[in-house]
């Protein structure tokens, strides 16, 4: 790892053996919601899909609604999705544009910054006329990213704060002008934990994930990734969030048996004006020809966010989970988005996205490589939320959702006593510890 990428710090992992009802449990479930999710930083909205004044989103966090509104000065604010006047929902739409929320059941309505303007029969309410004394629940928001982050702690730290390396590490790619190309939303049949459990390790890729044809594709991988855990990078941070490196542009079963570049190896290297038969037999020489070559070309493209990176970002899959429910591989002009949300009454059910971001050189036209397959750039993506096994969400992710309720099923048994990890899978218990933590009232 190169000098600009710094370490993270060690952390001292003390041992969890991830007993099956953190999974099924209600009760763990209600604890966790109270202690963990109210605390901490959410990533929910995108800022560039609500670019005018009035316009708004809403995001559900297991049973609660939040809404996301530009300001009239174009800053961001947030709130909960609730009427002061008898609990209603002001909104079950997905997003709009409004000049004031008003509420189906009672016509309260209240303006976007969340200032109660008018109530029916102000004059008979025995407290008092309403406006001037109620307003909506606003809670601490703030953007990074592109993104839009809520926290339903009064007092919690800034946002910087609490990510920590992961302020610097994204900082580089101004993932704030990329633009989603895939936006899929389904409810996967398994608590939120086991999604992230699965992003928190590279143990079950050789076996989930296994390269199908013939025997010689079998031998290689097609990504170009090298996902042994022996050539991986782990890494820890103070505030929980985790960092997995795992080379890319050769790894050692890249290769045909005669020696040739596989696909899409073989594709992205001509993309990059290197001729894939030119490495035939000295496959280890294509990850700094293509970090070079990225380097020296991208800037002429209109890749601008290049200078900034460093060599490892051009060719190797970052892959970070985000404490408490956030996973993304990150690569020099990719984005995959994949996050699990609590369902808002059962903890074996939560609901799951995968999403797909891309850069926006200034000129670029070719199709952008998704986790679906490969898209017209100038493509308008529409979110699309459907039920498990209604719609595919990608090869990859399709084989994780296979797994999911085998393991969620699992969790049940009085026949399961508690995971045992392998080294490669400390996130998973780090993350489990910091779950605990935060129960217990401990923060990072």
């Amino acid at each position: 790892m190169s000098a600009e990428l710094p370490d993270w710090p060690k952390q001292t992992l003390r041992g969890h053996r991830l007993e099956g009802h953190r999974y099924t449990s209600r009760e763990f479930f209600a604890e966790e919601f109270e202690h963990m999710w109210t605390k901490v930083w959410l990533l929910l909205g995108r800022e560039d899909e609500m670019p005018n004044p009035g316009d708004w989103q809403r995001e559900d966090v297991g049973p609660e609604s939040i809404l996301m509104v530009r300001q009239a000065d174009c800053s961001i604010k947030a709130f909960y999705n609730v009427c002061q006047h008898r609990g209603n929902r002001l909104v079950s739409e997905e997003t709009g544009n409004v000049r004031r929320f008003v509420c189906k059941y009672h016509s309260w309505a209240y303006l976007t910054d969340g200032t109660l303007d008018y109530v029916q029969d102000p004059e008979d309410f025995p407290e008092g006329n309403p406006c001037g004394k109620l307003n909506l629940e606003g809670l601490p928001c703030e953007s990074f990213a592109g993104f839009i982050w809520v926290n339903m702690d009064p007092d919690c730290v800034s946002l910087k704060e609490f990510l920590g390396p992961i302020w610097d590490d994204w900082s580089r790619y101004d993932l704030e002008s990329w633009k989603r190309y895939v936006a899929l939303t389904t409810t996967a049949p398994c608590n939120w934990k086991v999604v992230l459990d699965n992003f928190n390790e590279s143990y079950h890729v050789p076996t989930v994930h296994r390269p199908m044809g013939t025997a010689a594709e079998r031998k290689r991988m097609h990504s170009g990734v090298d996902t042994n855990y022996k050539n991986t990078r782990f890494d820890l941070s103070d505030q929980g969030h985790n960092r997995m490196i795992m080379p890319g542009g050769y790894a050692g079963v890249s290769l045909d048996e005669d020696g040739t570049i596989g696909e899409p190896l073989a594709t992205i290297m001509r993309e990059w004006e290197l001729d894939p038969e030119a490495f035939k037999g000295r496959g280890q020489d294509t990850r700094k020809a293509l970090q070079e070559a990225q380097r020296r070309l991208g800037p002429g493209r209109g890749y601008t966010h290049y200078a900034k990176l460093a060599d490892e970002q051009f060719t190797d899959a970052f892959h970070y989970t985000l404490f408490p429910n956030f996973a993304v591989s990150l690569w020099s002009d990719g984005f995959h988005f994949l996050r699990a949300r609590p369902h808002p009454t059962d903890p074996e059910q939560c609901i799951f996205d995968n999403w797909w971001y891309a850069s926006q050189p200034e000129g670029e036209t070719a199709p952008v490589r998704t986790t679906v397959g490969i898209v017209a750039r100038d493509i308008e993506v529409e979110h699309e939320v459907f039920k498990p096994g209604e719609k595919s969400m990608g090869r990859t992710i399709d084989q994780d959702l296979e797994i999911f309720p085998l393991q969620q099923a699992g969790f049940r048994s009085r026949g399961f006593k508690g995971a045992y990890l392998s080294g490669q899978e400390s996130r998973v218990r780090r993350y489990h510890e910091l779950i605990d933590d935060y129960i217990e009232g401990v923060r990072p």
